[in-house]
């Protein structure tokens, strides 16, 4: 029988048994102090997580969310913004205790999971919704992770090459500046929908560039640049959590010439693996560009605790849809686009 010892409440950002967890076998980026300080410090968020020990002190598990409260009711996500933040619950004893308290009639908590099967069993919780996740193996010099990636990719990666996309890995923090740009008029075009503000996007840079964790991969055409990503680096995985591109030089596939710089930027630093981030089920053209330099997939499963929203709660979202289709018109210039995600996105989560 597994004996859990008394569950200790820290603060994500600063606690060294959430480190000691974030850095060991079930760590990932979006459970990361730095991760959680970036976004925390960008909404004005307080963080809270739970850690069960064993008996010689040694973190067993962990759960970190964050308590909202705004115009959209009274929540705990864990975690806002992340594609995905796997407790540590290695059996039901540890999950129970860690939720204790937490999944209760009323309150409502949502989750993300990539790993963790012990909250997908609990019936207290139920699935709202799947992702699909894809990695990239390095465990091969870089020759061989060429020949094995899909033909129409190293086809795409010479053709990018012959006209004249060049990509410029910046590590200093103009890059994820120059990204955010190229993100707004993405998000905005091609899916009426705000982008994060760029104070997130430099935060992000000001936690991971101390130990060059934080790298913008920019694809460039003579003077424009048509393609990027912002690549950040935890735990021996490289992930690709920001993507965004041109559609009017998409024919010259700067997409496949970013990836690939990213693939190489990891394997001559000794990483593990390049993760593609999170993918929505309705996208299939996204799912299957990412396929062709996968060596795995994987679900993302989403759960919530609680049953359906108020009639206010409800309210509120069809707004805050309402506002987006506004301010993401062709008419409305790009800079109050990008004002209206920077007072918004917050409310999105």
């Amino acid at each position: 029988m597994t004996t859990i010892a008394p569950i200790t409440t820290v603060d994500p950002r600063k606690d060294e048994l959430w480190r000691t967890l974030a850095t060991g076998e079930h760590g990932d980026l979006f459970t990361s102090p730095p991760w959680i300080d970036a976004v925390c410090s960008t909404y004005g968020f307080t963080p809270a997580a739970r850690i069960a020990l064993d008996a010689d002190g040694t973190p067993r598990g962990g759960l970190a969310w964050v308590p909202v409260s705004d115009l959209r009711g009274d929540r705990l996500c864990s975690l806002p913004f992340s594609d995905w933040a796997d407790p540590v619950a290695p059996d039901t004893a540890t999950w129970n205790a860690l939720v204790d308290g937490l999944i209760e009639p009323g309150t409502s908590l949502t989750l993300r999971c990539l790993h963790a099967a012990e909250p997908v069993a609990d019936p207290r919780l139920r699935i709202t919704g799947e992702t699909v996740q894809h990695t990239t193996r390095i465990d091969a010099p870089i020759e061989d992770i060429h020949r094995r990636i899909d033909q129409a990719a190293r086809r795409n990666i010479a053709k990018a090459d012959r006209g004249g996309i060049r990509v410029e890995a910046i590590s200093g923090i103009r890059g994820v500046q120059q990204f955010h740009q190229l993100q707004v008029g993405l998000r905005k075009r091609k899916y009426r929908m705000l982008a994060q503000p760029v104070e997130f996007f430099e935060n992000i840079w000001d936690r991971f560039s101390a130990d060059g964790s934080v790298v913008t991969m920019l694809a460039r055409h003579a003077e424009d640049t048509v393609a990027g990503v912002v690549f950040l680096a935890w735990n021996g995985i490289l992930h690709c959590k920001f993507a965004a591109s041109r559609p009017d030089y998409l024919a010259m596939r700067p997409n496949d010439a970013v990836y690939w710089a990213g693939i190489r930027w990891a394997a001559e630093r000794g990483m593990r693996a390049v993760d593609w981030g999170a993918s929505d089920v309705d996208q299939p053209g996204l799912i299957r560009f990412k396929s062709k330099y996968a060596t795995d997939e994987k679900r993302i499963v989403a759960l919530k605790s609680a049953g359906e929203p108020s009639p206010a709660q409800a309210e509120a979202g069809r707004v805050l849809g309402d506002i987006t289709r506004l301010f993401t018109d062709e008419s409305v210039p790009d800079r109050i686009t990008d004002e209206a995600g920077a007072l918004l996105y917050r409310y999105f989560c």
